[in-house]
């Protein structure tokens, strides 16, 4: 099976363009913390039975471990879908195949991140194919237009919160790998849900919208368990899978199913299509993240 780990971390990336053009938005009207309190606590829910029979592992995780995980849930389950789901909100404002667009500008940021974190050189090349990608996301995003910098200006904000997202889920990514070196992927996936949801529980309740749960309707709730059982909980578990078996930068390349999913999606449901400077930039993002995430296949080392 470990030929075929990056399958796994391909049909997870695909799962997570459907959540985010089919079923994300359908909550637009509920707090993002809520949102995301929701999501967690659900998936926790359901993967406890793993945790009750895999429990005894836990004694053989060391301090260092555990921040680990603390490291993806604040990161990966609380900050970067927060930003990633308050972004997808802007449904009205912004082409939300550009949001997920702007995510593949993580392996930019995780490389960085890993130079930082576990001092790894970065060959001078990596700078180059960096610079294009940013370039090509921008491109993507406005074209040869200037931003508008005026208040109010949703793409921006919602290009901004894209960012936020893309540097938490990098950061993400660099913790899982540490996470994930002493326990399974099953556990793994528990232990991220029920991080994140005791940070959300905080967050959730400082801000004062727990309350708010009264307006979640049915179909909402219907939303949020086949996010549970898809997109969510079943997606996280399959891409820690691959994860656990390949390299970062590989499933970097295999990530992208993401933003392509999305893309065609937005163009079947919405009937948003980019214009020709826009796919200009698209190519160019995605052909600079290949050529980053090649640089570390060839010589930078994520276990």
């Amino acid at each position: 099976m470990s030929r075929f780990a990056p399958v796994f971390v391909i049909v997870a990336a695909a799962l997570w363009g459907i959540d985010g053009i089919v079923l994300r938005p359908a909550l637009y009207n509920l707090p993002v913390p809520l949102v995301v309190l929701i999501e967690s606590s659900i998936v926790a829910l359901i993967l406890s039975p793993i945790f009750m029979k895999q429990y005894p592992k836990l004694k053989l995780l060391d301090q260092k471990d555990w921040l680990a995980f603390f490291g993806v849930a604040l990161f990966g389950g609380a900050i970067g879908t927060m930003a990633i789901t308050k972004a997808l909100f802007y449904v009205n404002f912004v082409n939300l195949s550009i949001v997920i667009l702007i995510q593949k500008l993580q392996p930019v940021f995780a490389l960085t991140l890993a130079a930082i974190l576990l001092r790894e050189r970065l060959p001078k090349i990596f700078f180059l194919w960096s610079a294009l990608a940013i370039t090509g996301a921008y491109f993507m995003t406005f074209g040869f237009s200037l931003p508008d910098m005026g208040t109010g200006n949703k793409t921006l904000i919602a290009v901004a919160l894209s960012l936020i997202a893309a540097i938490s889920f990098s950061s993400s990514t660099v913790f899982s790998k540490r996470a994930l070196r002493d326990v399974g992927f099953e556990m793994g996936t528990y232990l991220r849900f029920l991080f994140s949801t005791i940070i959300m529980l905080v967050i959730a309740s400082f801000m004062g919208d727990i309350k708010s749960i009264v307006n979640v309707s049915s179909t909402q709730w219907w939303i949020f368990l086949l996010i549970a059982f898809t997109t969510g909980g079943a997606a996280i578990f399959l891409y820690y899978y691959g994860l656990k078996k390949i390299t970062a930068s590989v499933a970097t390349i295999c990530e992208l199913a993401f933003p392509l999913t999305a893309v065609v999606l937005e163009y079947f449901i919405h009937g948003n299509i980019l214009n020709p400077i826009q796919w200009l930039g698209v190519a160019l993002l995605i052909f600079s993240i290949i050529k980053v995430s090649g640089i570390n296949l060839l010589g930078l080392n994520w276990n």
